[in-house]
């Protein structure tokens, strides 16, 4: 009986940091979220002032329970072995944040540190639509395209956990320049913001439902263009299949590498529900090499917008 009880008390913050606000959110022994809170990181003039708001806030979000742990969740390059963000987001002095010393040092309790893509990734596998399966590959369509990989029920992480960063996998040498350096990653072809630069070269050409719907918002993003689709809109029909085509041809070199038995697929473009799933599905089998034919599915993201705290604190879990 003891042994259940101490296992009841044990509580897990999760913490999601992103380059304007942080969110922390506690959870209990069986992953449930029991309070979450969010501040704005403006007007932070260092590094350790960054630090003193998130474990203040986890201090706060807390409320006293005892903490099994922290989990944290940052954008960037992050070193999770030794809890070091080596680059990452806007904040100031964000390069080398050696966060997992830092944190401990004022916590007095364990802190592991991800990057938000395989933090999210670890979510859906615990929690979200990768449960139940065993090699999972997570990959997010938004500014630009994010992944994590799950093998064999563990998180992968490679020799200095950079792995994962299939986004920048090369298409097509040929291909426009990247934020990266290199040239035709797969991001610039597929991610919602190859969607919408796409369609805003389109409809300087041609007339189209795009550009009325981009007009509030001032530019093209990929709502518009699925929007347009679902309006029959044949200059948006002509761009998802383009973009669709790239998204397969990037998820059939992760099903070649890894073998996955699901891919997750997140991010704001896959929001487009019914929009984008049956084409990416049938496009990707169409490109895979036929012995992989029925060996994997391909989800929706069951996690919305606290799937980076929900993985952070499952790492505990």
């Amino acid at each position: 009986m003891q042994t259940i009880l101490n296992k009841q008390q044990e509580f897990v913050v999760g913490v999601d940091l992103g380059g304007t606000k942080i969110a922390a959110a506690l959870f209990d022994s069986e992953g449930r979220l029991l309070n979450r809170e969010q501040v704005e990181t403006a007007g932070a003039r260092t590094a350790e002032e960054v630090v003193g708001r998130i474990t203040a806030m986890i201090r706060s979000v807390s409320g006293g329970h005892p903490l099994r742990g922290v989990g944290m969740a940052s954008p960037g390059a992050v070193n999770s072995r030794e809890g070091i963000v080596i680059y990452g987001t806007n904040l100031p002095e964000w390069t080398n944040v050696p966060l997992k010393a830092w944190m401990e040092r004022e916590l007095s309790t364990e802190v592991q540190v991800l990057n938000d893509a395989n933090a999210a990734a670890w979510g859906e596998y615990v929690r979200g639509a990768g449960a139940g399966s065993t090699n999972m590959v997570y990959v997010t369509f938004s500014t630009g395209i994010g992944s994590g990989i799950v093998l064999d029920g563990k998180l992968f992480l490679g020799s200095n956990s950079y792995a994962g960063e299939l986004g920048h996998h090369i298409i097509d040498p040929s291909g426009p320049q990247c934020n990266c350096g290199s040239r035709g990653c797969w991001e610039v072809f597929a991610s919602g913001t190859a969607i919408g630069q796409e369609a805003a070269l389109k409809i300087q050409e041609r007339t189209s439902m795009i550009a009325e719907l981009a007009a509030a918002d001032g530019s093209v993003n990929a709502r518009h263009v699925f929007e347009a689709k679902r309006l029959g809109d044949a200059v948006a029909i002509e761009v998802i299949d383009r973009a669709v085509y790239y998204m397969a041809l990037g998820l059939v070199n992760v099903i070649h590498s890894f073998n996955p038995d699901r891919i997750v697929i997140g991010g704001g473009v896959s929001r487009a529900g019914e929009l984008l799933f049956p084409a990416l599905r049938e496009m990707t089998d169409k490109l895979v090499m036929p012995a992989y034919l029925g060996t994997y599915e391909i989800v929706p993201a069951g996690l919305r917008d606290d799937v980076g705290l929900v993985g952070a604190a499952a790492l505990f879990q």
